[in-house]
């Protein structure tokens, strides 16, 4: 987690935003069995956290995933040079679904996730969740 004070705040309002990842942040996204395992090993290390049907995502700091290895079900969404990405965010006072919303919101001590602390705490529970040993994790 990052302690320095967030350059970006979630949308206003009621409507979910569509935002361009990579230039405030970058984000992870893992199937909750695996995201619900991550949060625990990540603890109070963890930043901030959206959720939507069966998903989790985190929000990183741009470009700090560009080599990760794969990690089975875990996808790192980017903007690219050849392609742009967008995610949809919910308004930072949905706190509870269905639907899109902030499983953890983003506050002053909660925004960025570290993205060491969050590969090697996905790695750990995808090992768990799929009975794998870390290569299969891969």
């Amino acid at each position: 987690m990052t302690t320095e004070a967030p350059q970006w705040t979630p949308p206003r309002g009621n409507d979910v935003e569509m935002v361009e990842v990579g230039h405030y942040w970058d984000a992870v996204r893992a199937p909750t069995a695996i995201g619900e395992r991550a949060l625990e090993l990540l603890g109070k290390q963890g930043g901030a956290v959206i959720a939507d049907y069966g998903t989790m995502y985190w929000l990183i700091r741009p470009g700090s995933a560009a080599y990760w290895q794969r990690i089975r079900q875990v996808h790192v969404l980017a903007t690219t040079t050849s392609e742009l990405t967008y995610m949809g965010v919910p308004p930072g006072d949905r706190r509870s679904g269905p639907g899109l919303h902030w499983h953890i919101p983003v506050g002053p001590d909660r925004y960025l996730t570290d993205a060491e602390q969050l590969r090697q705490a996905l790695l750990l529970a995808a090992v768990v969740e799929f009975g794998a040993d870390e290569e299969d994790a891969r």
